[in-house]
């Protein structure tokens, strides 16, 4: 009998978190490496958000807390979803965790049985069918080429869902693509989502606040009210308020999975960190004209490295609604040779050969589920974007 338990067998570490490692590792090994891995903003923390922690540590709030998540915050979550999204709950209808992710995941362990389907439109975020297999649910992918902008159609939806569907997963702005649905294309997906009573939607907004080019951000239950009762509205600080190391996800839904989540939390980590929680209330309700500052940043990367990418030799790259990631084609790199006459036959073959010989850092396609392709987060200063994007025109000139 082994020590390790049978369910790892289904998973394999993060990707993304791999990449990064490894970046870090070359780095720190005097290679000059320019990561673009991580889905991280580079940009520091608002200084009135670092001040409320600081408050509240003088305030001595630096004890055990409610385990889903102090009063306070629940308010917060409760105002920013009426706010933003004209959606209403209330505090027992919230929920708060250690980052989106351990949200996402404390939800598929409370509601999944064995055998029970999830739907992943692909690309997806890396830790989506692992978090399903973990719970003993079945990750059921529905492809989404760039053709079609990387995004859901309302049929290819409808064909996947079988009376064992459990949940839709759906990310938008998404993770990796920056593919987002305007209010169009998500009613096209909602109204599938209608005829099927028995499915929930699992809705990670993560990225809500980064979106450019005056596109309108919606979220599901928003659009189709009739969806409100089964969807998971999941959401953070990590992104807009660059709050990554903070720790702090929160999902709004069903009284009932929002109860299931809670007792999971109350067995596992216990409440987020207190100070942390302060710090977010403070995000959620304070001044958010910083966003439209960050965003113009984020925009006018995502336009450069866009334009860069195109101009390079068997690289296409679609301009994406929102995130800060780019999701470029590499197929007519592939089946090329390398100066040292290596075949690059897989995308994972192609990000290892920017890295070895440029020391750019990207992630497969093939982590995301749709290749040829890689994800490259603009999440970064331009300058090194912009010496990356001539790194990586030099590698593909140097195929043959």
């Amino acid at each position: 009998m082994g020590l390790i338990a049978d369910r790892l067998s289904r998973i394999k570490p993060s990707p993304t978190i791999a990449v990064t490692t490894k970046a870090r590792e070359l780095k720190a090994a005097g290679r000059d490496v320019i990561g673009l891995g991580a889905g991280e903003p580079d940009f520091d923390t608002p200084d009135f958000i670092k001040e409320a922690a600081w408050d509240a540590m003088k305030a001595g709030q630096t004890k055990y807390t409610a385990v889903d998540g102090t009063p306070e915050l629940k308010a917060a979550i409760c105002a920013k979803f009426k706010r933003d999204n004209d959606l209403t709950y209330t505090p027992d209808q919230v929920t708060v965790g250690t980052g989106g992710k351990q949200v996402l995941y404390n939800a598929l362990m409370a509601t999944l049985n064995p055998g029970d389907e999830v739907v992943i439109p692909a690309p997806f975020w890396v830790s989506y069918p692992d978090m399903v297999l973990l719970a003993e649910g079945t990750p059921v992918f529905v492809s989404c080429p760039a053709e079609q902008d990387y995004k859901l159609k309302a049929e290819d939806l409808d064909k996947a869902i079988t009376p064992k569907t459990k949940w839709v997963i759906l990310n938008s702005p998404n993770n990796p693509t920056g593919a987002a649905y305007n209010e169009a294309e998500m009613r096209a997906i909602t109204d599938v989502l209608e005829r099927h009573p028995h499915v929930y939607v699992m809705s990670d907004d993560m990225y809500e606040h980064l979106v450019y080019d005056d596109f309108r951000f919606v979220t599901p239950a928003q659009v189709a009210p009739s969806l409100y009762d089964r969807t998971l509205t999941v959401n953070g600080v990590s992104k807009a308020y660059a709050m990554t190391g903070w720790r702090i996800g929160y999902a709004a839904g069903p009284k009932e999975i929002i109860k299931a989540i809670s007792k999971i939390q109350s067995q596992s980590t216990s409440n987020p960190s207190s100070i942390s929680q302060a710090a977010a209330v403070a995000a959620l309700n304070g001044d958010q004209s910083f966003l439209t500052e960050r965003n113009k940043v984020f925009k006018d990367r995502r336009d450069m490295v866009v334009a860069r990418l195109n101009a390079i030799d068997g690289l296409s790259c679609p301009k994406p609604e929102g995130a800060f990631y780019v999701y470029p084609s590499c197929a007519g790199c592939i089946g090329k040779k390398t100066p040292e006459g290596k075949t690059i036959e897989t995308d994972e073959d192609f990000v290892t050969y920017l890295l070895e010989t440029e020391g750019v850092a990207c992630v497969q396609g093939a982590a995301f589920g749709i290749s040829p392709a890689f994800r490259i987060s603009y999440a970064t200063s331009t300058e090194a974007l912009e010496d990356a994007c001539a790194r990586i025109a030099r590698a593909c000139t140097a195929l043959s």
